[in-house]
Formats: C-alpha cells, structure tokens, sequence
C-alpha cells in the first residue's frame, strides 16, 4: 500500500498586491497546502480618500477565489499602534529618521502574524518578500534575493533563527520582478498591473506633513547656513531628514551662488534646521557611524573584517569594518565617504550574499 505523504500547510500573507499572489501561487505549484490571511493593521484616519484596505482585501479575495484557496482576515491595528508606531512617533519627536518597515516586520508580519497562522494550524507562513533562505543543519542564513534590485534584507535583518525556521520566500529566486508582472497576466490575476505599494508601512500614501501634525504638534523655526545666516523658516524639524533637498521652501539668497540647498543638521535644542549648498558638501559626508540595539541572524561578524554594509534601502553595498564596540554601541566605519547617513535609519552588514543582521543608526562620525 502506498502512504500518501501529508502536505505541508503554509498560510501566505496576502496583501493585494502582485507579489503576494504570485507568492501564494509558487507554494501551491511547490505542492504546499496553502491558505492566505489578509491582515488589517491601521483604522485611525480610515475615510474614503485613505482607506484603501477595503480595495486591497478585495484585490486578496480576488486572487485566493482564482487560486481556489481560503483567505483569513484579522485585525492587528491595536498590535501595531503599540509595537509600531507609538515607536515611530517617539523618533520622529526625537529629531531621527525612523524606518518603520523593519518593525513592522519584526513586530507585525513575524510575530503577530506568525503566532495567528501557527495557532490556527499552519507548519510555516509566508510573505512575498524579495529575499532567500539557506538552511545549514539546523541555522538559517538570510540571503540577498537574485533579483537584486528588489532584493529586501535590510527590512529583514532583525529577524531571529524560529522566525526564520517558520518562514518560505517564494520569489526570492526570481531573478526580475518583470517575471512577477509576466506570470500574473499569464494566470489572469486581476492585479498583474497594480503599482507596489509605497508610504508607511501597512498606512500607505499620505501627505506627509498633514499625517503626522495629526500625532506631533509642529514647532517652526529658523533654518540656517552653517555660517549661522538666518535664509528661513522651517515648518518643525521632525519634517526634515539629512541630506533632504526637496521642500525647503528657500528661495534666492543673498550672496550665494544659485544652487540647490540639503539639510545637514538638525539642532533640536534651538529648535534651528541647518542647510548647505552641495549634492556632495562635506558636512553631508562621514566615513564612519554609531549603531546600537545590534542584532545578528547567525555568525557575529568579527572586528576589523571587512564587510558590505548598507546605511538606507537601495544604497548600493559599501565596504565597511566594526571597528569597536564600547558599551553596546558599534563604531563601523566605511572605506569610503559616505553621503546623509541618518540617525534612526538602519545599518545593515552583508557576507557576500548573507545579509548577517544590523542595528540603529545613533550618529554620524
């Protein structure tokens, strides 16, 4: 008699978009049993110019109908509110950038999430991240996806060994996403041509400067030369990041030459916002960084080795060595200058093609 080998069940977050339905369509060519779960995760400013998780779930039925699987629906907004984005308000009170795609991964879609599909009987979950695993033994190593364009590790790499362990990336193989757009139309999904989505994460698009005077009272002030000449005002610096060059609102100055103007500081104790002329002024530039709240995926990377480091999402790879480490506070430093590295974003380190975890940003050097 022949045993029928049980299949695996994967339950995919399905978000509406492209990639999560070719993802959920991968695992069921791969012989899982899969099922999906849209999630909902921000309800505050829901109206009819912003809500669009309405369209996106039925963007997610559309496709689990055409895939014959089963979609779960579950609210995580109060989950997020709380691990999410009362983080991202306290940085952006503080005067940093903060990126809240890496929480909403470590907090929402790999431990909310997560703990929902185990509880309701999945073997793993799975997302339509652009990334690879490799598995030695019984560890995992997170690695850069093969389409490296739209390769997401570095949202990734505060991820641990059970996260990891749980979780399948199906594109990650994929070698350009045109492929993704190419097998949706071929399998008739409705949403081969919807644009990725963009904005904060699991918010979506807003105007900036009226999303967030909803949370944190603005407090304009003068905005600066690094000579100290006064060329402005500033609308509150929680508005501005390092190296920004649009939005300024700084006309013609006296004396100086008609160029395009970038932040270079941020003085939260005088409430002053300070800017220079230069795509490459020196004050933009720094070989070295801070970093703290460090977390690493599998190997600890040794001091003075050199590594591929990246500082922002897209930035292409830099070399870079950990220096020191004095009191949990990590001093990497680059072979090369690098440009508005931010305090609040995030440093990540690579080995070739493993992405071997990272931290926070604190401070240029």
């Amino acid at each position: 008699m022949q045993i029928q080998k049980i299949k695996k069940k994967v339950i995919i977050g399905l978000s509406g978009g492209v990639d999560s339905a070719v993802a959920a369509l991968k695992l069921i060519e791969q012989g899982y049993h899969v099922e999906a779960l849209f999630m909902k995760n921000w309800e505050e400013d829901d109206d009819q110019d912003y809500c669009a998780a309405a369209v996106d779930l039925n963007d997610a039925q559309g496709v689990a109908d055409l895939l014959n699987i089963r979609l779960h629906t579950i609210n995580f907004s109060s989950e997020y509110w709380d691990r999410v984005f009362a983080y991202f308000l306290a940085e952006y009170k503080a005067g940093r950038t903060p990126n809240p795609d890496i929480l909403c991964n470590t907090e929402i879609k790999f431990k909310a999430f997560l703990e929902h599909v185990l509880s309701i009987g999945a073997d793993k979950m799975a997302t339509g991240h652009y990334a690879r695993l490799e598995q030695n033994k019984h560890r995992y190593q997170l690695c850069q996806a093969a389409d490296k364009n739209k390769d997401q590790t570095y949202f990734l790499h505060q991820l641990n060994q059970y996260q990891l362990s749980k979780s399948l990336f199906p594109l990650g193989d994929i070698e350009d996403k045109r492929k993704v757009r190419e097998i949706a139309t071929k399998t008739g999904f409705k949403i081969a041509k919807k644009k990725d989505s963009t904005g904060i994460c699991f918010i979506g698009e807003r105007k900036f400067k009226d999303f967030l005077a909803q949370y944190l009272p603005a407090n304009k002030g003068q905005i600066k030369t690094l000579d100290e000449q006064v060329i402005g005002e500033h609308q509150g610096l929680m508005y501005y990041t390092i190296g920004q060059r649009q939005g300024l609102g700084i006309g013609g100055v006296a004396n100086a030459p008609d160029a395009p103007w970038f932040v270079v500081h941020k003085d939260l104790q005088q409430n002053i916002l300070y800017v220079t002329q230069g795509h490459d002024h020196p004050a933009l530039l720094s070989l070295a960084l801070i970093a703290t709240n460090m977390h690493w995926i599998d190997t600890v990377p040794e001091l003075n080795k050199d590594y591929l480091c990246r500082c922002r999402h897209r930035q292409p790879l830099q070399m870079g060595q950990i220096k020191e480490i004095i009191d949990d506070r990590y001093y990497i430093h680059f072979k090369q200058p690098q440009r508005a590295i931010t305090a609040g974003q995030s440093v990540v380190l690579y080995d070739q093609a493993v992405c071997l975890g990272g931290g926070v940003i604190e401070q240029a050097l």
